[in-house]
């Protein structure tokens, strides 16, 4: 394992942690990594296609996937309901249910698919387990929830922070930590995951990593949840803290 930065010319762009061999793309100065755009890039057209043989012929009695879709917009609804509240939730639904539906993809195309694919260098592995990614989702949570108070109550959102010097320093801190425990959480468990099921495969390749890998799927489907879900209750919170304070 090695430490890295990801460059942008000669100054430190991000924080990047490498893990053997990657496949690399020069873009003018930018390098990035080449099996984390491609995974990332299968996993929105799988996203992508699904939608829209889910919705190509919408029947009043739903079926098939159609059925399945709608069971899965009730469950994404009901998290921005339960954090956000009755009346603010419908405009968030495509934001947490899109963040949801794609961390979730991400992880569990990780744990078997992509292995059947080889690259010259290095291997095909979840975005999620590059932290650039998870950076940039985080980022998102974070605009999210800004642009919520925003909405609600303009530059008076930031007031009460202000009250006090304790009260600042809370949201100061609050603006650096939330991004960063969301993105170090999900990168921290999707490479843990994959790093182990990859030393079994190696070791044993046959049957013992098969066990593991089903219950990683499980621990796939709760780091969705809990990132979608903080980034509902992030947005919830900032709405709420409007209503409270006027």
């Amino acid at each position: 394992m090695e430490f890295a930065l990801t460059t942008l010319g000669n100054q430190p762009l991000i924080a990047a942690v490498e893990v053997g061999k990657h496949l690399t793309w020069q873009l003018g100065p930018l390098s990035v990594h080449g099996q984390t755009m491609i995974t990332t890039w299968v996993v929105m057209l799988l996203l992508i296609g699904l939608t829209f043989i889910g919705t190509r012929k919408l029947q009043r009695v739903p079926s098939g996937l159609q059925n399945f879709l709608e069971y899965a917009y009730d469950l994404l609804a009901s998290i921005a309901r339960n954090q956000i509240g009755e009346k603010q939730y419908r405009a968030w639904v495509p934001l947490i249910g899109t963040i949801f539906l794609f961390v979730l993809f991400a992880n569990w195309l990780g744990q078997l698919p992509l292995r059947l694919f080889h690259i010259p260098e290095g291997e095909l592995a979840s975005p999620t387990n590059d932290i650039n990614t998870t950076v940039a989702l985080s980022l998102i949570a974070l605009v999210s929830y800004i642009y919520a108070g925003l909405r609600k109550s303009g530059l008076g959102y930031f007031k009460h922070y202000f009250e006090s010097p304790i009260l600042a320093a809370v949201w100061v801190l609050e603006f650096f930590t939330r991004p960063l425990s969301l993105s170090i959480r999900l990168f921290g468990n999707i490479l843990a995951e994959e790093l182990v099921v990859a030393v079994l495969i190696l070791l044993v390749p046959i049957l013992v990593p098969v066990p593991l890998m089903i219950l990683f799927l499980l621990t796939g489907a709760i780091q969705a949840l809990v990132f979608s879900t903080l980034t509902a209750s992030y947005v919830g919170e900032a709405v709420e803290d409007h209503d409270d304070h006027h």
